[in-house]
């Protein structure tokens, strides 16, 4: 009795080796193991592209809403953002793209910290085969090639600065300095379009010119336009108006002219629409802003990104028109609203 049983297990075991139910399949077969309920678990999903993004600072909140946006537009795409801080620093941004190269990252975003030395990085992503793109501020060089670059249209909105400010003092004129960022080019674009507004004015008018007395280097940040503006007034106390190339640095020479007890005689004009930068508008701190729109500037960057690897051919610049923002846009904006709750 014993060996019939015995027997009859042996062929019952050889069949179930025949049986195309078997639970061990052939080796090499790529077939998914049951799950902890007996279902059968799906293949993993294939590894999501990286995009490695270099930023000029995070210490400016625009370049954080464009990065946010970039990861936000990226997810939603199937890609993933690697995302650092090249603290306006183009060895270390340099240092930065090398890294990328060596993570093997499908394509390269850049705010070149400078505009004409991030070429030697551009060049070194080319050879690796690795697209590179910018957006805000453009490479301004020849020793790499860039796909595209997503700005805001940085001369039209020096000239509405430029517009903005001949509408402040036109009548009277006066002495003005500008904070200015020579190192970027999306900035050099801001001053030329508002130095172009400034000269045709004083080409035209019979009255009074409005005089350039000082241009300094704020560097963009804002410990840098406080120095700026504090030396401005220190060299012309008959100072009548500041233009200054960002928030950041308009928010610094406002704290300078406070200090100074000269807040209600220099009136600042900015650049970019930051949330801070739009509250300094409400409050009256600043007078106004052309204002550009990172959100929509980094979710265009993902959106070129895709098209390139679909393909698509792709305008090798893409400009987003800047608005001018006053104190009465600023009482109607909801997000100062909501923000204010």
């Amino acid at each position: 009795m014993t060996t019939r049983r015995h027997f009859l297990a042996l062929v019952s075991l050889a069949a179930a080796g025949c049986s195309g139910t078997s639970s061990n399949p052939p080796a090499g077969t790529d077939v998914p193991a049951p799950g902890p309920s007996g279902t059968v678990a799906t293949a993993p999903a294939a590894a999501k592209k990286k995009i490695g993004f270099s930023t000029l600072t995070l210490g400016n909140p625009f370049f954080r809403i464009i990065a946010d946006s970039m990861t936000a537009e990226a997810a939603r795409m199937g890609y993933e953002v690697v995302l650092v801080d090249g603290e306006q620093d183009v060895n270390k941004q340099t240092a930065q793209v090398e890294d990328f190269i060596t993570q093997g990252v499908a394509a390269i975003v850049l705010n070149p910290c400078d505009s004409k030395g991030i070429g030697t990085a551009i060049r070194k992503a080319n050879e690796a085969g690795i697209p590179v793109f910018t957006n805000d501020i453009k490479y301004d060089g020849t020793d790499g090639t860039v796909v595209c670059h997503i700005a805001t249209d940085n001369l039209q909105g020096g000239r509405l600065a430029g517009e903005a400010m001949v509408k402040l003092i036109g009548e009277t004129g006066g002495k003005i300095a500008i904070i200015d960022y020579p190192d970027v080019e999306s900035c050099q674009l801001r001053v030329k379009g508002f130095r172009e507004v400034i000269e045709t004015h004083n080409e035209t008018t019979d009255g009074a010119k409005i005089e350039i007395a000082t241009t300094l280097n704020g560097r963009g940040a804002r410990e840098a336009g406080h120095s700026c503006a504090r030396d401005a007034i220190q060299a012309h106390p008959d100072l009548v108006a500041i233009f200054a190339i960002n928030d950041p640095s308009a928010l610094g020479a406002r704290v300078a002219l406070e200090d100074a007890g000269k807040a209600d005689a220099v009136s600042i004009i900015g650049f970019d629409g930051a949330p801070e930068g739009k509250q300094a508008i409400l409050d009256g701190r600043i007078v106004c802003d052309p204002i550009q729109f990172p959100e929509r500037m980094g979710s265009e960057t993902v959106v070129m990104i895709d098209k390139y690897f679909r393909g698509d051919d792709l305008a090798p610049e893409i400009l987003i028109p800047s608005a001018l923002y006053y104190q009465e846009n600023a009482r109607q904006d909801p997000a100062l609203q909501k923000s204010a709750q």
